[in-house]
């Protein structure tokens, strides 16, 4: 009889946490519910406060993008004090009107002058050595076209804004409320898949944000000219949602490796068999970009290319344990 009582008893790291009834663990669903939507409306109160702040850190990628100007005319950068009027790439008879120098980039500078008793404007060639750079950075305005305009983009800011804030804490009472079920080597996996999910999520969005994001709001503004269609005010809070959004792709597309190597883990895939699909990732590759990314080729590739890049590191993990576990089997064969 004591035999049979020590069998029942659990192996070390299988412990569970305590047994509760459905009401109680309904209960503490319930306040896992209301914990997190205090912290989101917390966060999102903080960010509409903070609201220009947080829209000024939306529109850096903005002024990061770049133009190109292809050919060889010459291109002027008009500026009236420290306002900046416009770029304008002129023609070859402008050119030879103009006589502005050999320079490429030329800046020109409107200044009052007064000329007897009458006050006129005038221009002269400004130089600065930061020409070139300015006149191929984006002009893009971000403008409202409705009353209620504004109040949309302070909801939209403060509900991204509030949504990163807020993930820590909801993710704590997640995990508070699911741990005491899983049993303690359960656990360490658990853990370990957050930390390792986390961290590639974070590094996805900020591969997005000061990499991707600059490339795919200079393809827009391009591809948009190219139609023969002005591109230099957008919607603020349409650019506002394509940033966002187009960051929590990346950072969810990132998270592939999390994926595969958990049906590695349960069983489901093995090294052999995510070698085999390789073809296959390639396209999901190409059409998660397509579907995350704007619709030209340049940021496509840009997205598809590190996604790759994580399928071949999870293989390559994936042999790794099934080489470890082929050792550690041997061993214990041989003893």
């Amino acid at each position: 009889m004591a035999e049979d009582h020590e069998g029942e008893h659990p192996e070390p790291g299988d412990e569970g946490g305590p047994v509760k009834t459905f009401l109680e663990h309904l209960e503490d669903l319930r306040w896992v519910l209301i914990k997190s939507s205090v912290a989101l409306a917390v966060a999102m109160l903080l960010c509409l406060i903070a609201g220009n702040y947080v829209v000024a850190v939306i529109k850096w990628p903005l002024t990061r993008a770049k133009i190109s100007i292809p050919g060889t005319n010459q291109v002027v950068t008009v500026s009236y004090g420290t306002n900046r009027l416009g770029t304008i790439k002129l023609t070859p008879e402008q050119q030879q009107e103009l006589d502005l120098g050999t320079n490429r980039f030329v800046g020109v500078a409107i200044e009052p002058l007064t000329l007897g008793t009458n006050r006129v404007l005038g221009w002269r060639i400004d130089s600065d050595p930061t020409l070139e750079a300015n006149a191929k950075q984006m002009k893009i305005d971000l403008i409202n076209l409705s009353p209620a305009g504004g109040f949309m983009v302070a909801f939209q800011v403060a509900f991204y804004g509030g949504m990163v804030l807020a993930a820590l804490p909801i993710s704590y009472f997640v995990i508070s409320f699911i741990f005491p079920a899983l049993k303690m080597r359960e656990q360490k996996y658990v853990y370990r898949g957050l930390i390792f999910g986390c961290g590639l999520f974070f590094t996805g969005v900020s591969f997005c944000y000061f990499g991707l994001m600059p490339v795919a709001l200079s393809a827009s503004q391009m591809y948009s000219q190219w139609l023969g269609l002005g591109a230099f005010q957008w919607r603020a809070e349409e650019y506002i949602s394509f940033v966002c959004k187009f960051m929590l792709g990346m950072g969810l597309g990132f998270e592939l490796p999390v994926v595969l190597l958990t049906l590695v883990k349960i069983g489901v895939l093995n090294y052999r068999s995510l070698r085999k699909m390789w073809r296959y990732m390639i396209v999901i590759n190409l059409i998660l970009g397509a579907v995350l990314t704007t619709p030209e080729v340049i940021t496509q590739v840009m997205m598809a290319v590190p996604l790759y890049g994580l399928y071949e590191i999870s293989v390559w993990i994936a042999w790794y344990w099934e080489r470890r576990d082929r050792k550690r089997a041997a061993a214990l064969s041989a003893d």
